[in-house]
């Protein structure tokens, strides 16, 4: 007996042009399965075969769903300088009744649209609707689909502050997004401080390190903005959070990150400083604030992978797309 297995590419997932609002509700609906207790979610383990590279493993049955996968994804910092994309992986499907693998697909478009998704999710939740200006702290793929999920939840999005280490990646960035934005001023600052300083809401989207710096600082932002580090902890300082109400998307994923993984020191909050998680917030068992001193350190957490490859399962088969091939 032979297994069919669909493989998927990362051309033929862009050309099925999933919309960022059905990535966001599924996503969404992850959040709330993990809420009500129905995923079975351990914390991402992983390996780092440089300084400042991963690789890790992250599984998950969804319950709720009855879904399950496991994605393979790696974040290697060096690999633009030698044109190599940062984030590469691969992110199998499986057949939670049997455990046979559904799918294969590529694992670094699913990171990007989820990642975007669920700062858009808590932003759905956290966010204050008359936000009209966003300051995204690193171009690269991650701010191209935060800054989409972001337009998804501000209609009066008016203004993105942009800033990079790269002023290539910079106008790279502004020329791609402005037509996707075509009302929105798109404004290249020289510097973090002139990025974030009048931004309603500040995503940070610098590369994951080990030793980070941590540049962006409370007294640079205004008291009342929504700040979201998809990047760890290598951007925002902790002063950024203290005081504030704290969010993460997975209280036993960012602990044991701390714990054991060595992110998440010298000043973040710690478990007791944690006021909810994503899966609290979208099961309903907390309500988010619209209002005051907010912040979130979004990981990424492997039921956004299932339930996004799931989708895309479904759009793929629906299209006729991806190659089977025999095991």
């Amino acid at each position: 007996m032979t297994t069919e297995v669909l493989w998927i590419s990362a051309a033929e997932i862009s050309a099925l042009n999933i919309p960022m609002q059905d990535i966001m509700e599924r996503v969404e609906a992850g959040f709330a399965s993990v809420g009500r207790g129905e995923t079975e979610m351990p914390a991402k383990i992983g390996i780092h075969p440089r300084e400042n590279c991963f690789i890790h493993a992250m599984p998950c049955y969804v319950g709720g769903e009855d879904l399950a996968g496991i994605k393979c994804i790696s974040g290697y910092p060096p690999n633009p300088a030698k044109g190599h994309p940062y984030i590469t992986g691969l992110m199998v499907l499986c057949d939670p009744a049997t455990g046979l693998p559904l799918a294969v697909m590529d694992a670094a478009w699913i990171t990007a649209w989820r990642t975007g998704a669920a700062s858009g999710v808590y932003a759905r939740h956290f966010g204050n609707q008359d936000s009209a200006s966003v300051a995204l702290i690193g171009t690269g793929v991650q701010a191209r689909t935060n800054l989409l999920a972001m337009k998804e939840v501000f209609p009066r999005l008016d203004t993105v502050f942009c800033q990079d280490i790269s002023d290539e990646a910079m106008a790279r960035f502004i020329n791609d997004m402005q037509p996707l934005l075509p009302k929105a001023e798109f404004v290249a600052c020289p510097d973090i401080p002139a990025a974030v300083g009048d931004a309603d809401v500040l995503i940070t989207c610098t590369p994951i390190v080990e030793a980070p710096e941590r540049p962006v600082a409370r007294s640079m932002i205004k008291p009342d903005c929504l700040a979201i580090a998809v990047d760890y902890d290598a951007a925002l300082n902790a002063d950024v959070f203290a005081g504030g109400h704290f969010t993460c998307d997975n209280f036993n994923q960012y602990t044991w990150t701390r714990e054991q993984g060595g992110y998440f020191r010298n000043g973040y909050p710690g478990p007791a400083d944690i006021d909810a998680d994503m899966g609290e917030i979208c099961s309903g068992a907390k309500e988010g604030l619209r209002a005051g001193q907010r912040g979130a350190v979004l990981m990424g957490i492997a039921s956004h992978d299932v339930m996004t490859a799931a989708l895309v399962h479904e759009k793929a088969l629906a299209a006729g797309i991806g190659t089977e091939v025999k095991l």
